[in-house]
């Protein structure tokens, strides 16, 4: 159950613009969205750094920077941004098919993985470990298949998730419907659980 409410997009129209943006990127309004509204400065900011992460710029694939995400997520324990990464990596235009997204905590091992995915996964992993794995050697390792700008796209997208981590485990915040249906279906026999993220 949440521990702050969701606020209603009716509710909102001064925040439309922010909201439409939110659809085009994802389809839909997420209830962190909904909660960010409680402080629209907050909201809006959010809004932004989603679109500089993930649309404005950038030449690493959306499905690399979505399973980037999940791993993130995973190591930080958030079953909220499992789900909603679990999502965004099988969106049209991500090119990332169910299969892989059920096998992505198996990076290291499943040959469905590249050896550049293999390197920005562990990245990701050791850069969303507390306290902070990540060694000069995970460097070298990202530049034989990444540029510099490259790589901080890939840190970009950690770091966003590092916020959204604390924010959704830290709000309990509710996940929504199809989400959950997601968790389920492709994380589930992997250890993913709604927890705290349940209605009540």
């Amino acid at each position: 159950m949440p521990h702050i409410p969701a606020l209603k997009r009716e509710d909102l129209p001064e925040l439309e613009d922010y909201f439409e943006r939110s659809d085009d990127r994802m389809g839909f309004v997420t209830n962190a969205q909904l909660t960010m509204a409680h402080r629209p400065p907050i909201f809006k900011a959010f809004v932004e750094l989603a679109a500089a992460t993930f649309q404005e710029y950038g030449n690493v694939s959306l499905g690399l920077k979505a399973l980037v995400g999940n791993i993130a997520s995973k190591t930080a324990g958030c079953q909220y941004c499992m789900s909603h990464t679990a999502s965004n990596a099988m969106r049209p235009g991500y090119d990332t098919d169910e299969a892989k997204v059920a096998v992505v905590w198996e990076y290291e091992t499943n040959p469905i993985f590249s050896d550049a995915e293999r390197v920005a996964l562990e990245f990701a992993q050791c850069a969303a470990s507390l306290p902070n794995l990540v060694t000069e050697e995970h460097i070298t390792r990202l530049r034989e298949h990444f540029t510099d700008a490259e790589i901080v796209e890939i840190n970009a997208v950690v770091a966003f998730y590092g916020f959204l981590n604390r924010w959704n485990d830290s709000m309990a915040t509710e996940l929504e419907d199809d989400m959950r249906e997601i968790g389920e279906r492709v994380l589930g026999d992997k250890g993913w659980t709604i927890g705290k993220h349940a209605a009540e």
